[in-house]
């Protein structure tokens, strides 16, 4: 290993400590990250998956290699109007509305021949409401998107015209990884309390306690239980929708880097800490290191408690993940139904 190479080792390492975070310096910690971690022309210049590019045909014979059971468990949220939104920048929970009905149908109203009725409805909500994932044009650094591109030339009025989720809709299968933090930490209520950030040694810790099967490396999707969700279905929404809540540290961004994961996502409405890592004014901090910069697909408010109860009874922690987003023409980000095959 050269000098140079040795030195930013040596700063990559600085950064993911918790204790050197400058909780009074968000611009120079995000921007610290910003560089060292960028994957900017990695995968050519006309790239739109980022680290999704880490799925290959092995990773994902691997993942299918997996399935024993055949056991299948859906790893989304309800839509429905009962969900955590409270209108923050217009985020509403979904509107679901009958267009036909059985009552149409025994009245005659509907004009079909030969006494056929049937019943038709459609959704009116954010495509971030729910169990999602983030797309790569969702979040800026500086005015700058993914692969380095200005965020106007990318996301406009008419849409994503770059990196459209409709991209990523065959990608994201491959090996999943669940990391319950929640139990591995409190085992005695297997949730985390809200502000409590993940440290990239509370991630290698519950990869050791979990054993074999937690083992992360290139391609894999990780999924990070913290147990917020459990305490939300317990005692009430509250704020679980953009409120305190518990999640990865800004000093991740590093293990999120090394480990060539694909994407990672979490029970929580933010995949990150909230209130964020700082004592001044601050606002997703890790988001805008991992997506445009370095690529990472993020999910948020997947429900991942009955997987954790399964994985937890056969300790086993890997299963085929298949989580494709809708195909949404030029959309910033994509409902989900993720299933884990066990």
């Amino acid at each position: 290993m050269n000098v140079e190479n040795a030195e930013l080792l040596e700063s990559q390492e600085l950064l993911e400590k918790p204790a050197n975070l400058d909780r009074n310096d968000p611009e120079g910690e995000i921007a610290r990250r910003g560089r060292a971690y960028r994957n900017w022309g990695r995968w050519g210049e006309d790239d739109v998956l980022g680290t999704l590019n880490f799925i290959d045909s092995a990773k994902r014979q691997q993942a299918a290699s997996l399935v024993r059971e055949g056991d299948v468990v859906s790893l989304s949220q309800p839509f429905d109007m009962n969900g955590p939104q409270k209108g923050w920048r217009r985020r509403t929970n979904p509107v679901h509305t009958m267009l036909d009905t059985g009552t149409d149908a025994e009245r005659g109203t509907q004009g079909f021949p030969h006494g056929l009725g049937g019943a038709d409805d459609v959704i009116s909500m954010p495509l971030q409401c729910s169990t999602q994932w983030d797309g790569l044009g969702h979040i800026f650094d500086h005015g700058a998107a993914w692969n380095g591109r200005r965020a106007g030339d990318v996301v406009t009025s008419d849409g994503d015209l770059v990196t459209g989720i409709e991209h990523a809709a065959a990608a994201p299968v491959s090996r999943g990884v669940l990391l319950d933090l929640g139990r591995h930490l409190n085992p005695e209520t297997g949730e985390l309390p809200d502000g409590y950030a993940i440290t990239a040694e509370d991630l290698q810790t519950c990869i050791e306690a979990q054993g074999g099967t937690s083992t992360v490396g290139r391609g894999d999707i990780v999924l990070v239980r913290t147990g917020q969700l459990t305490r939300a279905r317990r005692e009430g929404w509250g704020d679980y929708a953009g409120g305190p809540a518990p999640g990865l540290s800004l000093t991740t961004a590093g293990w999120l880097h090394r480990t060539q994961i694909a994407a990672i996502a979490t029970d929580t409405w933010g995949f990150e800490v909230r209130p964020n890592e700082f004592d001044v004014p601050a606002f997703q901090p890790l988001h805008q290191v991992v997506i445009p910069n370095m690529g990472l697909t993020v999910g948020e408010l997947w429900d991942l408690d009955a997987l954790a109860t399964k994985c937890a009874a056969s300790g086993r922690y890997e299963f085929l993940l298949v989580a494709a987003p809708l195909p949404i023409t030029r959309a910033v980000g994509s409902p989900i139904n993720p299933v884990a095959i066990l």
